[in-house]
This record gives C-alpha cells, sequence and structure tokens, in this order.
C-alpha cells in the first residue's frame, strides 16, 4: 500500500500530471489533497491500473479528495514553452485552482518551479508511494483521455480514441497521409523520417 503522507497530519497536494510524451493534445495536470484518514489499497501509479479501475477510482477521489483540481496547458502552449515547462505550468494552474491551501507540495519527478511561498518535494516514482500524487495521476490521466477521445471525434484518422496521441506507429503513419491537425504539438518530432516532409 503506498504511503498517506510525506509528513503525517500535513496539508499536502500531490501533484502529478499526463501526455507529456504525447504528439497531440494539451498535457494535464492534477493537484489533490485527500483526508487525513484515506486509505485505499487498490490506488497507485495511473499507468498500472486498467482504464475502468481508474474510472472507478476517478469517481472516489473526487467524492473523498479535501479539495482537488484538474487543469491543462494546450499543444500551443506546449510548442511556446516548451513540455517541461508547459507540465510545471498545468501543475501550477491545478495548484492555484484548490479550494484548499496546501501546506506542502508533492510533485512526481525531478523537476518543478517553486510555487509561491509553498514548500515542495520531488520525488521521482511519486505516483507510486504516494497516495496524493497516485491520485492526482489518475485525474490527470483520465481527464486527459476523455479529451483525447472528444478530439478523436473530430479527427478519427489519427486513432487518438486508442493511442490517446502517443507516439505509436499507427499515429505517425496517419500524420504522414493526412498531415499535422490543429492540436498536434509542431515542436516535437512528429514522423520517423529520413526526408522532410512539406509540413514539418
Amino acid at each position: 500500500m503506498l504511503k498517506p503522507f510525506f509528513l503525517d497530519g500535513n496539508r499536502e497536494a500531490g501533484c502529478d500530471e499526463a501526455g507529456r510524451g504525447c504528439l497531440a493534445g494539451p498535457v494535464h495536470a492534477a493537484a489533490v489533497i485527500l483526508p487525513k484518514r484515506y486509505r485505499n489499497r487498490e490506488l497507485t501509479d495511473s499507468k498500472q491500473l486498467t482504464a475502468r479501475q481508474r474510472e472507478r477510482l476517478r469517481e472516489e477521489i473526487i467524492s473523498a479528495a479535501a479539495a482537488w483540481c484538474i487543469a491543462s496547458c494546450n499543444n500551443h502552449e506546449i510548442d511556446e514553452m516548451n513540455i517541461l515547462r508547459a507540465s510545471i505550468t498545468a501543475m501550477h494552474r491545478a495548484i492555484t485552482g484548490l479550494k484548499v491551501t496546501p501546506l506542502l507540495l508533492l510533485i512526481d519527478g525531478n523537476r518543478f518551479y517553486t510555487y509561491g511561498n509553498i514548500p515542495h518535494h520531488t520525488i521521482v516514482r511519486g505516483d507510486a508511494t504516494y497516495l496524493s500524487i497516485a491520485a492526482a495521476s489518475v485525474l490527470a490521466k483520465t481527464e486527459r483521455d476523455r479529451h483525447m477521445e472528444e478530439l478523436d471525434a473530430l479527427y478519427p484518422c489519427y486513432g487518438w480514441r486508442h493511442n490517446r496521441g502517443y507516439p505509436t506507429a499507427e499515429h505517425r503513419k496517419a500524420i504522414v497521409a493526412n498531415g499535422p491537425s490543429p492540436y498536434h504539438r509542431m515542436s516535437f518530432n512528429l514522423v520517423d523520417l529520413q526526408r522532410e516532409l512539406p509540413f514539418v
């Protein structure tokens, strides 16, 4: 079972993002403050869960959390900022949206920009270590998956309902065949070809 707190009894917000390695769509981030007595043996890194488990946990987390918020940076912001800065900006937006101010931030990964005067700890594989980060991982992942399904209805040729915008072989082939959509990240390497394509 994951650890409930970094500092026992402190009002901590776990933060994580989803979609950092994708070729299309926004990067989503979530911040979650769990109540002191919250425990869940099923909750872990969202990548280790099935889609059905994530959806079930999403509803439970939203119901049980002392505070939660999901935010994003779109593909144009990603191209302007770079993906690291956009990921952290999305986390900052999620923290800003919390209805309760945390006293400590637990960040999945090893990079973060200070948010106001709230201390933070970066934790590699934090989503597999602390419940609040795992909860944020689930909310960010499920929100992004839902968003990519909506975009898939607009541009079904890229298979986003299945690949979620990640760089699968089929996704790259669709970009070659159809060109990029308005939701692709043009600062990313969209195709694995030696020759230049007209849209790159």
